[in-house]
């Protein structure tokens, strides 16, 4: 037989149809990956019977699946190859952990026969199952052909319960070929059913809210899935919603009770200040949130999270409310009985949602003009999502409106390079809408080859691409703490030849009034799209954004 011939011969089932059916089971349609040897079975299965996204690099394949999953509320799946492979995916697992994402990563294995024999086996690296353990809330070696479906739905169990983490999978590859759908073992997997809340404590929080004149709500997180619940609880105080930037979006920014992520601001600082109780909502306070932890809170503070451990741990809490936010905001809502703020409070609410937003219009200059149309132009369901970049640090983590939470994407974790691959996921979970991308230049050539992978998915994607030739957030904070630039001026692609090569539709803006038209042209295209922003042109210029990192000085 030859080896043209042998390539036609029809294969039997493999562990990838087991995944597909997994896959199918849970509604999930789309897997991210990049083939190795050490995955062909899987690929080749979910490739044949759903949507198998090809990506140039592993880290952007959990990357993808994590926006995936984000913006779906469903599953995200990314598919790596053993050794080598399951390293790269590492550092976007790590992203995935900090966010409470559900990502299931399956990464090969070498042949079950030689696991652990230390004999150079292609791809073999010691202790890849400790550090699949250390960058995931979950993972676990398939040992057995016919433990692959329960192992799966094992995996998926961990992800469906409550807190999120993601979950990574080892498969041998003698495994994923031996492993057929009709052999495998019952599956006795059970998602972890939520904690019961304490209705004493629940009391307590409903006595102190009712009393409340100048309340507020700080939710983070962890308030995912309360959106009505939350919104109803608001109303009915009548306070005013401050969130951390993981909490935007679960109420629309555009409620005039939200004034959003705006905590650190001296408006907001001086509203804080005013007010009788905090109730905070799944929000781990995070440094660069809470002015490195100096901002001061109300002396009453209710605090809602489903982590007992994180009840008091950065601000202490007069009640601590453990379990889930739905529930327990829903709860909080039907004991709350009719209730009366301040005169003043709403108008005062109000008076600092517009405040902090025009002082940032202000200050971000030339920029504004282009968060404006971002607005303008994309539907309300559309996924921004953000790279690590000034643009997204600076407004985009809070001027631009979201208006729920899964259209919010960005790297919890503060990874630069992610943002591109985190955009392709989301515009697979939400192709009816465009996606559009938020990147620098520094970050964008961190990941240049998923420019490719963008072009090969043909999803509706418009990267903007805002060149300022390095790292200019970087810069910003050198000369700030007087030091001197190092390591930030880059070698930068020409960009308009880079989307050339890769036959996808580019438009570069300079100055005031071009952005708009180059937009609505590029959303036009209903396809993968680069626009890139020169940042030296705006005009007015922005104001520097230094990132608020803590610098100690000798005397601290």
């Amino acid at each position: 037989m030859s080896v043209t011939q042998a390539a036609t011969v029809p294969r039997g089932p493999t562990g990838g149809d087991v995944l597909v059916r997994v896959m199918r089971r849970h509604g999930i349609d789309t897997a991210f990956g990049v083939i190795s040897i050490h995955n062909l079975p899987l690929v080749e299965a979910v490739d044949r019977e759903l949507n198998f996204v090809a990506v140039r690099h592993e880290a952007a394949a959990v990357n993808a699946a994590d926006a995936y999953a984000r913006a779906s509320g469903k599953i995200g799946i990314a598919l790596t190859s053993t050794g080598t492979g399951a390293g790269n995916a590492a550092g976007s697992m790590v992203e995935a952990l900090t966010a409470g994402s559900r990502v299931l990563h399956i990464t090969g294995q070498i042949d079950s026969e030689f696991m652990g024999s230390n004999r150079g086996v292609i791809h073999e690296v010691p202790r890849q199952l400790q550090m699949l353990h250390a960058v995931s809330g979950y993972a676990r070696t398939i040992f057995n052909g016919k433990d692959a479906e329960a192992d799966l739905e094992e995996a998926i169990a961990h992800l469906l319960s409550s807190p999120h983490t993601p979950a990574s999978i080892e498969w041998p590859t003698d495994l994923q070929y031996l492993a057929h759908p009709d052999d495998q073992r019952p599956i006795d997997a059970q998602v972890k059913p939520l904690p019961d809340y304490d209705a004493d404590s629940v009391a307590e929080a409903v006595r102190l809210l009712a009393g409340a004149k100048r309340p507020l709500i700080w939710a983070g997180g962890g308030a995912a899935g309360a959106d009505k619940e939350l919104a109803a609880l608001l109303h009915h105080l009548g306070a005013g919603l401050l969130t951390s930037n993981s909490g935007r979006g679960v109420v629309p920014e555009d409620d005039h009770l939200v004034i959003g992520n705006f905590a650190t601001t001296p408006a907001a600082v001086r509203l804080i200040e005013e007010s009788d109780v905090l109730l905070s909502v799944g929000t781990h306070f995070r440094s660069n949130e809470t002015q490195h932890y100096s901002l001061k809170l109300p002396a009453t503070h209710i605090q809602l999270d489903l982590n007992p451990e994180a009840v008091g741990r950065v601000y202490p809490a007069t009640v601590g409310l453990v379990g889930d936010s739905r529930e327990i905001l829903e709860a909080l809502v039907g004991q709350l009985g009719s209730h009366s703020v301040d005169a003043e409070w709403p108008q005062r609410v109000l008076d600092v949602r517009l405040e902090v937003r025009a002082t940032l219009t202000e200050y971000i200059g030339g920029y504004a003009e282009i968060c404006h149309s971002l607005r303008e132009r994309l539907d309300r369901e559309s996924v921004v999502a953000r790279d690590v970049t000034i643009p997204s640090s600076q407004w985009g983590n809070r001027l631009l409106e979201m208006y729920s939470r899964e259209t919010n994407i960005f790297p919890l974790g503060g990874g630069i390079g992610q943002g591109l691959a985190m955009g392709i996921g989301a515009a697979c979970a939400r192709p009816d809408v465009p996606t559009v991308v938020i990147a620098g230049d520094g970050g964008l050539a961190v990941h240049l080859g998923e420019l490719a992978s963008l072009a090969g998915s043909g999803v509706w994607c418009v990267v903007l691409v805002f060149n300022d030739g390095g790292y200019g957030v970087l810069r910003n904070m050198q000369k700030a703490n007087g030091f001197a630039e190092a390591g930030v001026n880059l070698h930068t692609p020409d960009f308009a030849l880079l989307a050339q090569s890769l036959n996808l539709p580019f438009w570069r803006v300079r100055g005031p009034g071009s952005f708009d038209g180059a937009l609505v042209e590029a959303l036009a295209v209903r396809g993968p799209a680069v626009i890139e922003i020169d940042v030296t042109a705006l005009d007015p210029v922005p104001g520097a954004f230094v990132p608020p990192v803590h610098i100690p000085t000798p005397h601290q």
